[in-house]
């Protein structure tokens, strides 16, 4: 996801399906930043470029600077619309703009050295849809969960429990993953739509897949 937390419990009209995130997309011109995520920004820079699953991709930032680092992107996410509007800004092959709903749609081309989820909403009682996505990490390659800060998402009514947080991932998938880094960090920019809450803090998850 992109910096916008397009799909974080942000607003109790949280669109989940298809039709109502491409409603939404289709409402403005643009719904999120140009600017990928500072966390991916941070995180990845020090990795070797190989082939990364950008879940839940929106209007493409993030996929896009993936591609300017030299890696071969998959940028999935429910709405074609958000996926058209991305292709239109950037067409070059090293990135395969493609629908699906990771939710309930198998992981396309699995394996990958980097699979990024900034702001993705895993329901708790989900858990295969994690295990879905640690396991189209490649051995060696890294996972990289991104979620604002429970403690704010708290603060304006919703209840960041009921998904699952970064420290829930490492916590329940041990067996697999090495922990690199699970922090509470600053932004250094504000996310969320212009309507909603203003998030400073993410809490950031970076792990190496064993094998």
């Amino acid at each position: 996801m992109t910096e916008h937390g397009q799909h974080s419990p942000d607003h109790a009209d949280h669109p989940h399906s298809a039709a109502e995130w491409d409603e939404r997309y289709s409402s403005a011109d643009r719904l999120w930043t140009a600017q990928a995520n500072p966390a991916l920004v941070r995180e990845a820079a020090d990795l070797s470029p190989g082939r990364a699953l950008d879940v839940g991709s929106g209007e493409g930032a993030d996929a896009r600077w993936l591609a300017d680092q030299g890696w071969q992107v998959v940028a999935v996410d429910i709405s074609q619309v958000a996926l058209d509007r991305a292709a239109e800004v950037d067409s070059r092959e090293t990135i395969t703009w493609q629908r699906a709903d990771l939710t309930v749609d198998d992981v396309p081309g699995a394996p990958f050295d980097l699979v990024a989820l900034h702001y993705f909403p895993v329901d708790i009682a989900q858990r295969d849809v994690i295990a879905k996505l640690v396991g189209a990490v490649a051995p060696g390659g890294t996972l990289l969960v991104v979620a604002h800060d429970p403690e704010g998402i708290r603060a304006h009514g919703f209840d960041p429990d009921a998904y699952f947080q970064p420290k829930d991932v490492a916590e329940q998938f041990a067996d697999d993953l090495d922990v690199e880094i699970l922090e509470t960090v600053e932004r250094g920019r504000p996310a969320g739509g212009p309507t909603g809450p203003r998030h400073m803090h993410d809490v950031v998850l970076k792990a190496r897949k064993r094998g």
